[in-house]
C-alpha cells in the first residue's frame, strides 16, 4: 500500500485539535517534504525519522515520500509528530499493517536510535482522545502524566519497536491504570506566622470567599510569608480544577509533573517579569504566570517596582477570569482563575513615619502613583502590616504556638460549602443581580455604607466588592444574614484604598 493515514493531535492554546498525518510513496527521485503549516521542528523530524528507522532494522522507502498534516491552515509545532510520520511511512510501505492504525492517536519525539522521548501538552491531548473515543499511544515517560485522566486509555512505549510489535500483535502495551496520590501535599504553615492577628484574620476570609488582597507594610513584617501561607488553608482541589490546572501547565514551558497533581500552584514573578512573560504570548502564544496561576494564587511581591504597563494588563484578566491573546492567524484563549496577593511598602524606603525614612511626601506620592486607581479598585481587600513587636521575635514557649494552618482550614472549607450550597460559587463570582439576593442589607446598614462610599471615596465597584466580602465573613460566622459587625469589618478592608492611592 502506497498511502497511509494516522492520527495525531496539535495544541492550540489550551486545545488539543485533531491532525491527520497522510503519507505517500511514489515513484521518483529519493525525497520526503513535509507539508501543512509545519514549522521548523516538525520539518525537521524527516531527518530524525530516517535515522530511527534505519537504527530500528526497518526499510526506509527510497522514493517520493510526501507527508501532509491536515488540516493545512492550523499551526503544528514540536517532535510530537515524530512518532506518527514513521509509523505513516512504515505502514505505507508496508512494514506494519497499516488496519492496526485505526482507533489509535500516536504523539512522541524520536531520537535518532528510535528511543521515544517526552513531548508537551500531553494532558489536553489525552483529553482530547478521550473524547474521541480512540486509543493513545505515547512514550513511557509522558505516561504518569496521561493516566491521570479518567476513562482514557493510554499505552505507553519506550521505543519504537516497541510500538510497532504492538501493532503487529506480538507484544501488546499495557494499560496503565491511574493511580491515587499517596504522600499529601506540604504547604507552608499558618503557624509560622507570629502575631498579626489582623493580616492572619484578612488572609483567612480572602481564602474562604476567593479575594484578591493587598498587603501594605514596613519590609519584615511577614508579608511574603503571609501570602506563601495561603494555598495552605484554600479548599482541596476538585477533580475538575485539578484537571484544567495541571492542563494549563502541560502545555507551559516548564511542563506538568505528577507529583504536583491537585495542588494549588503558587506563582510569584519578579517585578522585572514583562507583560508577555505575565499574561503569555509569543509567536505560538503560550500560557504566562496568570494562567499558570489558574485555580491557584498569584503573588506580586513589591507590586509598585512591576512596570505600570504590566499591571495595567490584570485589570480585564482580574474580572473575567481569562485572557484572550491575538494573532494575525489565530486567536488562543487561556483560563485565568487567579487569586491575586500583592505586597507593598508604604514610601520607597520602606519605613513611612519612622525617624529613619528621609522620603519626601512628592517621592512618596510618586511611589504610590506606580499603582493605578482602576488597578486598586479590584482589589477586594487592602491590609495595613503593623511591624511585629520585638517580644515576638523570641523563641515561642508551651503554649505559645500561634494556630495551624489546619484548624483555620477547617473554617475556610466550611464556609465555602454554604457558598456552594447557596450560589454554586465563590462569593468573588458573584454577580451584581446575585449579590441583591444573597446579600441584603438592613436600611441602617445600608446608610452606614453609603457614608462610608462617601468618606473613602470609593467606586460602584468597591461598593460591590464590600458587599462580596461582607457576605464571606457572615460565612465564616455562620451567620445567614450579614449583620453590622460583618459589614464594618468589610469597611475595614477599604480603609487603605485612601492613603494608598
Amino acid at each position: 500500500m502506497s498511502i497511509a493515514t494516522v492520527y495525531s493531535r496539535a495544541i492550540t492554546g489550551v486545545d488539543a485539535l485533531p491532525v491527520t498525518v497522510e503519507v505517500h510513496l511514489s515513484s521518483g527521485l529519493p525525497s520526503l517534504s513535509i507539508v501543512g503549516m509545519a514549522e521548523t521542528a516538525v520539518k525537521e523530524s524527516k531527518d530524525r525519522v530516517r535515522s530511527a528507522l534505519m537504527n530500528s532494522q526497518f526499510t526506509f522507502p527510497q522514493q517520493r515520500i510526501t507527508i501532509n498534516l491536515a488540516p493545512a491552515d492550523l499551526p503544528k509545532e514540536g517532535g510530537c509528530f515524530d512518532l506518527p510520520i514513521a509509523l505513516g511511512i512504515l505502514a505505507a510501505s508496508s512494514q506494519i499493517p497499516a488496519s492496526s492504525l485505526a482507533g489509535h492517536e500516536f504523539i512522541g519525539e524520536l531520537g535518532l536510535t528510535g528511543e521515544l522521548r517526552s513531548v508537551r501538552g500531553v494532558l489536553p491531548i489525552t483529553l482530547a482522545v478521550r473524547e474521541s473515543g480512540r486509543k493513545l499511544i505515547l512514550p513511557n515517560v509522558n505516561l504518569a502524566e496521561s493516566v491521570l485522566v479518567d476513562g482514557a486509555e493510554s499505552r505507553g512505549a519506550a521505543h519504537l519497536l516497541d510500538v510497532c510489535a504492538h501493532l503487529h500483535g506480538q507484544t501488546i502495551l499495557p494499560i496503565t491504570e491511574k493511580t491515587e496520590q499517596i504522600s499529601p501535599i506540604v504547604y507552608p504553615d499558618m503557624a509560622d506566622v507570629r502575631g498579626q492577628p489582623q493580616a492572619r484574620r484578612a488572609l483567612e476570609v480572602a481564602a474562604a470567599g476567593s479575594h484578591s488582597i493587598l498587603f501594605s507594610g514596613p519590609p519584615g513584617t511577614g508579608k511574603t510569608m503571609l501570602a506563601s501561607r495561603l494555598p495552605g488553608i484554600l479548599s482541596e482541589m476538585t477533580e475538575d480544577e485539578a484537571v484544567a490546572t495541571a492542563t494549563i501547565q502541560s502545555i507551559s514551558a516548564q511542563g506538568f509533573h505528577p507529583e504536583q497533581w491537585r495542588q494549588r500552584p503558587f506563582r510569584a514573578p519578579h517585578h522585572t517579569a514583562s507583560a508577555v512573560a505575565l499574561v503569555g504570548g509569543g509567536g505560538q502564544p503560550r500560557p504566562g504566570e496568570i494562567s499558570l496561576a489558574h485555580h491557584g494564587v498569584l503573588f506580586l511581591d513589591e507590586l509598585p517596582e512591576f512596570s505600570r504597563q504590566v499591571l495595567e494588563v490584570l485589570r480585564e484578566p482580574i474580572e473575567s477570569g481569562k485572557i484572550i491573546i491575538s494573532r494575525a492567524a489565530h486567536q488562543a484563549e487561556f483560563p485565568a482563575q487567579f487569586q491575586l496577593v500583592a505586597a507593598m511598602n508604604p514610601c520607597p524606603c520602606g519605613y513611612l513615619g519612622e525617624a529613619r525614612c528621609h522620603c519626601t511626601q512628592d517621592q512618596v506620592q510618586r511611589y504610590k502613583a506606580k499603582v493605578s486607581g482602576p488597578l486598586m479598585d479590584r482589589i477586594d481587600m487592602l491590609v495595613e502590616v503593623p511591624p511585629v513587636p520585638k517580644t515576638m521575635l523570641r523563641p515561642a514557649e508551651a503554649g505559645e504556638q500561634e494556630e495551624g494552618s489546619v484548624a483555620v482550614r477547617e473554617r475556610v472549607v466550611a464556609a465555602r460549602e454554604r457558598q456552594m450550597s447557596r450560589a454554586g460559587k465563590a462569593n468573588y463570582l458573584l454577580a451584581h443581580k446575585e449579590l441583591e439576593k444573597h446579600c441584603p442589607l438592613t436600611d441602617s446598614d445600608y446608610q452606614l455604607l453609603e457614608q462610608a462610599m462617601t468618606r473613602l471615596g470609593l467606586s460602584a465597584r468597591a461598593y460591590h466588592r464590600i458587599l462580596k466580602v461582607s457576605r464571606t465573613i457572615a460565612d465564616l460566622a455562620d451567620s445567614e444574614k450579614i449583620m453590622t459587625a460583618h459589614l464594618t469589618e468589610a469597611i475595614g478592608y477599604r480603609r487603605l484604598d485612601k492613603a494608598v492611592s
